[in-house]
């Protein structure tokens, strides 16, 4: 007798159900972004107990984060932060909306929907950047101690004051060589801070109004101001210049501050610019009727997966790093 073996053959298509009745691509986009919530967790976790163990020097972020385009001047603190949340959030509402379209396989309002959520993930990223150049430049600049904290300046009226506002500029400081054995450096101004401590000291010293703010926090969650005589001593302390904010500087208080700024907005921003980008494939695709060929618009379902949660991200660090 002959065995006889029949052999069938299966075609695996891209909407295959899985398992819970879901298909594999929008299983795949949840695994992900599963993970990837675990990273985040992981940096505001660790955001969490640094600002905890440092919380008596941590700067505040009200007196950091308070600039607005074209309000040069005018003390908006976390206003601009707002409008950035509210414009991806509304942007989260009109993806929903593109997906509804898409289960009424409305290709004209899918397109809307995307070009509209496209055009609010540019409009935050471009603030992002926007907040990144002042926040790396710097408002008002400061000087650093030997101990590494930070000395910042304040009127007769308790605010704070910039350096350009008493700083005495040394009229013969330009390019400076320096030699050490046989070898010979240039230093100009690109690699130094606007104004050199010794500048900073002469204007200090020439306008007896001006006293000291330190990093460190008072009970009434303010920082805290020193006396004219004690503000003298402080600054005698003083090693260097800071002027905005880098990994290694920071005019604003505790270094950490800024390393976490970039990493967690920067982590953020990253994932904002790669939505925008599936985002605009998506719309292509709509505008070529890709998704009509395919009968299913479920493409689009899976981006919005992804935009729903950088948006949900955010909401957790706006609240975690700029309002607490």
């Amino acid at each position: 007798m002959g065995a006889t073996v029949t052999t069938e053959a299966t075609e695996v298509r891209g909407d295959a159900r899985g398992p819970l009745n879901v298909s594999y691509g929008k299983m795949m986009m949840w695994y992900f972004i599963l993970s990837d919530s675990l990273t985040f967790c992981g940096f505001l976790v660790g955001y969490g107990f640094t600002r905890y163990k440092f919380m008596d020097t941590w700067p505040i972020a009200d007196e950091v984060f308070n600039h607005f385009p074209f309000l040069h001047g005018v003390d908006a603190p976390m206003y601009y932060v707002a409008l950035m949340t509210f414009i991806l959030i509304f942007s989260s509402v009109t993806m929903v909306l593109a997906v509804d379209a898409g289960h009424q396989m409305k290709r004209k309002k899918v397109a809307t929907y995307m070009f509209l959520t496209i055009l609010g993930g540019l409009v935050f990223v471009g603030s992002q950047a926007w907040e990144w150049k002042n926040f790396i430049n710097g408002s008002y600049g400061a000087v650093e101690t030997r101990g590494g904290s930070i000395l910042q300046f304040v009127g007769e009226d308790g605010k704070q004051i910039a350096l350009a506002d008493f700083a005495v500029v040394d009229p013969n400081r330009g390019e400076a060589t320096l030699t050490r054995a046989k070898a010979t450096w240039f230093v100009n101004g690109p690699s130094q801070s606007t104004y050199s401590l010794a500048e900073v000291q002469a204007g200090f010293d020439a306008n007896p109004a001006i006293r000291i703010r330190t990093q460190n926090t008072t009970d009434a969650k303010h920082k805290e101001i020193l006396s004219r005589e004690a503000s003298v001593e402080r600054l005698k302390d003083a090693v260097l210049v800071v002027e905005g904010a880098n990994l290694i500087r920071n005019e604003y208080g505790h270094k950490t501050f800024a390393d976490f700024f970039f990493f967690i907005t920067g982590f953020h921003g990253f994932h904002v610019c790669t939505g925008i980008l599936i985002n605009i494939i998506i719309f292509f695709n709509v505008l070529l009727g890709t998704y009509d060929r395919r009968g299913s618009y479920e493409m689009v379902e899976k981006g919005g997966l992804y935009w729903h949660f950088v948006d949900l991200v955010w909401v957790f660090v706006f609240t975690f790093f700029y309002l607490v």
